[in-house]
């Protein structure tokens, strides 16, 4: 069958972000099925075409699936407005397409939200089957984070929400959060898969990896890494706190690397040049290549967030997921489902928020016992191999994307993970 797929940040491995509708896109070609990509131009992204946009979109084949990228340029920085204008361009293109293209099954994935628009439209004004994947609950967490306090917008977007679940045929959900908001909203549990993101073994558990460190890391020093975004959500404070700790305490053996963009990394920066915390060491973004190599060189993965209780259970971060596959032991900063993942199958250490002192506590534990970290991440490896092959999960998602009926079913299981 024929796909049309939508996700406004699409990338693949040659860019700096997330692959997940990649691999997924992949794993529905690898079944015969033919997949549209729809996107935008993602700065950390790489979408694979590098001819000229015509109109406003260009289009061509990578690795088998159909992209049409629309010249829609966004990145972290991005301010709020332009960001709002680019989501709802990118809505209507995309609405457009649902209404006069020729495909079998509409799928979409957030975030932002808006990307439910053109399924609402297939849904409702062609009869098309529509399946929706939630990756963040909005407004929830912008709402928590108070991002959208103007409340006739977020009335509007708690609108869209509803209009989404309820229009689509089925859902994916990425934790178990994510699951249970969506539950809320009045929708079956048996629409619902949970499908989390996975470990993509053939990149980060590849054994012809070339490890590399950045400059002024030794080898001989514990390299902590954060991969990610640096911005509001992550709370990266939180490490340069446990810095200025570890600072004082002279522990000059411990190096926290920060890789990726974000609004806030020039202020990160300049905190931490300001404060003198030269064990603090910023990258720009890399390819997965590449990320693939600076993991196989590190010694342990910080998995990151702002304290909003809304993240605990309601989000699927891909860094955690590719740490665990890098064989990398977690540090955990906030409550939820991956701090009592690590707990029960000793993977890493989970440490309460806003609480430098155990974080610096648990980077110490992690320099001064390096036979005990190496357990912690061989452990980590097994709970990616055995619960999170992202090659599985994908076998998975497209039984559940691809099934019929696509109402009313009630015998099989829900849970993908």
């Amino acid at each position: 069958m024929h796909i049309l797929y939508f996700h406004q940040h699409f990338s693949t491995p040659q860019g700096a972000t997330g692959i997940r509708s990649y691999e997924m896109a992949r794993a529905l070609v690898g079944e015969g099925h033919h997949v549209t990509m729809v996107c935008g131009s993602y700065g950390l992204g790489q979408t694979g075409l590098e001819h000229s946009f015509q109109r406003g979109r260009r289009s061509g084949v990578v690795d088998g699936i159909n992209v049409i990228e629309f010249d829609l340029s966004y990145s972290n920085k991005t301010g709020f407005l332009r960001r709002s204008w680019l989501f709802v361009r990118f809505a209507l293109s995309g609405m457009m397409l649902a209404l006069t293209s020729r495909y079998d099954r509409l799928f979409a994935t957030t975030t932002p939200l808006t990307a439910g628009l053109p399924g609402i439209v297939a849904r409702w004004l062609r009869g098309k089957p529509f399946i929706f994947e939630v990756r963040d609950l909005w407004p929830e967490l912008p709402r928590a984070m108070g991002v959208i306090r103007n409340p006739v917008v977020l009335k509007l977007l708690s609108v869209l929400e509803w209009a989404s679940y309820r229009s689509a045929h089925r859902l994916v959900g990425l934790s178990p959060g994510i699951i249970d908001g969506i539950a809320s909203r009045g929708v079956a549990r048996d629409r619902i898969a949970l499908v989390p993101n996975g470990c993509d073994l053939d990149i980060f558990a590849d054994s012809r990896t070339v490890p590399w460190r950045p400059e002024g890391v030794r080898p001989d020093e514990l390299m902590a890494i954060f991969t990610g975004t640096h911005g509001q959500a992550n709370g990266l404070d939180a490490v340069l706190d446990a810095a200025v700790v570890l600072k004082a305490r002279g522990r000059d053996d411990i190096h926290l690397v920060l890789v990726g963009d974000g609004k806030l990394k020039p202020r990160l920066q300049a905190r931490a040049a300001s404060e003198g915390l030269d064990n603090v060491v910023f990258h720009d973004p890399v390819n997965k290549q590449a990320l693939a190599g600076l993991m196989a060189a590190a010694d342990l993965g910080i998995q990151c967030l702002a304290n909003v209780p809304a993240f605990y259970y309601g989000t699927s971060p891909n860094k955690f997921f590719d740490y665990i596959c890098a064989g990398l032991p977690v540090l955990n900063n906030y409550p939820g489902w991956l701090a009592e993942m690590i707990d029960q199958h000793r993977c890493g250490f989970a440490v309460p928020p806003k609480d430098p002192a155990a974080f610096a506590n648990a980077l110490e534990r992690a320099a001064d016992d390096r036979a005990g970290l190496a357990k912690l991440g061989r452990n980590a490896s097994i709970l990616a191999r055995q619960q999170f092959d992202r090659t599985l999960l994908a076998r998975r998602w497209v039984e559940w994307i691809t099934a019929a009926p696509l109402s009313g079913q009630s015998s099989a299981s829900r849970s993908v993970a």
